[in-house]
């Protein structure tokens, strides 16, 4: 593709060299440069493009996207000086790739908890409909039924758009994605047209990145006001935030919410461990999810389906097929009448909202123990908030490890217990090896009784200095209940 038509919309600033010129490859990282590539140096959190820049040129860059200009330059080198390259890399890729979004229907989701959950039965729900869809998620990205792997909740812009552009090589005509506050603080998603956006809620979480809470709300809030008057703007009453989200955008606006009057309103009027029914303005479903934290994702679901022009009385009935997402209440039974669940609550709120909705469903006959970690290298504010709210909310708690990484997993669960009061030691035990955590749970639990296994949900691996060993929660719990 020719230069001049990658750096389309891309604000320049200063140009040296010729921009008339082919170009064969788009990349941000060095190692990934081949002959007639555009180099786009970004400034990371890690490390700085503009000090690989040399290199780049060295493995065949032709043409260099930068902030500053580098002292030394090269004859035959084209150098385009830009404000933000970050942003620019998003621009360029979707010029590189055709524009992929503009050819799709395409929904993005974002919030701290339910991201992954609207994304994936979005889905599932338009597949089921017999459309050609696309997933872009923290669990896995999907075009069309062909699964790929996920390394993160939202990819890089090269990575995003290429996947983008094979949705529309297999004739996909809408996609869904989940939007994290990362993506949206390092321009990932620029360049982009969304057809829509879910604001879901804002609760504690990654201020290890974002340093604080309104820094990390308007990372979110950033996303919504990016949107066009062309698209819609889904969000929730029932959060603080949620009409904050949606003050100054162009798009569409719309609600739903359990609590408050909204758009599409939800009354939840019988919940089970096997589902519950819902009033859907006005209109009963069942649904095989769980909880009100589920309930508010159905209407989340609901009201994006009605924007996106789903039909309404087919709606609800496909709602009612719907399962929920791997590691996400991912219920475990047993023969020895023990329930296991398996979620991938690994915030204060979200844990809170699982722990919330078994305790709602529960009898109270039986004990509740609630097996948690929190991650190494993540916002260590949250630890004892975590270990307070499970504390609070279940009988037996075991304190272990989630996903270390380069942390001593001892030293993250002693932060844990700062958030519990004495007198509430006495219902916690500490075991370190989460394989050993969860056999003990099962071995203290009787017939009835309930084990959540909290924080790593779909994740089939624990990583423990850098290395990524397997470890799969469901299939620990599994084995262990059969050998009961």
């Amino acid at each position: 593709m020719n230069l001049k038509e990658i750096i389309v919309n891309c604000n320049l600033i200063d140009i040296l060299g010729n921009k008339d010129i082919d170009i064969t490859n788009l990349s941000f990282d060095s190692r990934t440069v081949t002959p007639g590539t555009l180099f786009v140096a970004v400034k990371g959190t890690q490390v700085d493009g503009h000090d690989y820049i040399e290199n780049a040129i060295e493995k065949g860059a032709i043409a260099i996207v930068c902030e500053k200009m580098p002292r030394k330059k090269h004859d035959g080198i084209t150098y385009l000086k830009v404000d933000n390259s970050a942003y620019v890399l998003g621009v360029a890729a979707s010029n590189f790739y055709g524009n992929p979004s503009k050819k799709l229907k395409l929904t993005g989701v974002t919030g701290t908890n339910g991201k992954t959950t609207i994304a994936t039965l979005l889905y599932r729900l338009f597949t089921d409909a017999g459309y050609v869809c696309g997933l872009l998620s923290t669990i896995e990205n999907i075009v069309d039924r062909d699964v790929i792997p996920s390394t993160h909740t939202t990819p890089d812009p090269i990575e995003l758009n290429a996947l983008l552009q094979q949705m529309v090589d297999k004739g996909c005509e809408y996609a869904f994605m989940e939007v994290s506050s990362h993506s949206v603080a390092q321009d990932r998603i620029a360049g982009l047209h969304f057809a829509g956006g879910i604001f879901t809620n804002l609760t504690h979480d990654h201020l290890d990145y974002h340093k604080t809470m309104a820094n990390y709300r308007n990372a979110k809030k950033k996303f919504f006001d990016s949107l066009p008057d062309t698209a819609f703007a889904v969000t929730n009453l029932d959060d603080k935030n949620g009409a904050y989200m949606l003050q100054n955008t162009k798009a569409k606006k719309l609600s739903y919410a359990l609590k408050h009057d909204a758009d599409f309103k939800g009354i939840i009027l019988e919940s089970h461990f096997d589902g519950m029914m819902l009033k859907v303005n006005g209109t009963e479903v069942f649904t095989q999810l769980v909880g009100g934290f589920n309930a508010s994702n159905i209407l989340a679901i609901y009201g994006t389906a009605i924007a996106l022009g789903f039909d309404k009385e087919e709606l609800l009935v496909e709602i009612s097929k719907l399962h929920g997402a791997n590691g996400r209440f991912d219920m475990v039974h047993s023969e020895s009448g023990v329930v296991g669940i398996v979620d991938y609550a690994h915030t204060p709120d979200a844990l809170e909202n699982v722990l919330e909705t078994i305790n709602e469903v529960r009898c109270h006959k039986e004990t509740l123990i609630t097996v948690v970690g929190c991650g190494g290298n993540r916002d260590k504010t949250k630890r004892p908030e975590m270990a307070a709210v499970t504390v609070k909310l279940s009988d037996k708690v075991i304190l272990t490890s989630d996903n270390p990484r380069n942390e001593d997993p001892d030293d993250i669960i002693r932060e844990m217990k700062e958030g519990i009061m004495p007198e509430d030691m006495r219902k916690v035990l500490a075991i370190t090896n989460r394989r050993e955590a969860i056999r003990t749970a099962v071995a203290l639990a009787k017939s009835g009784d309930i084990i959540l296994l909290a924080g790593k949900g779909h994740e089939t691996y624990q990583e423990i200095n850098g290395v990524k060993n397997h470890f799969d929660d469901k299939e620990e719990l599994s084995k262990a209940l059969q050998e009961k």
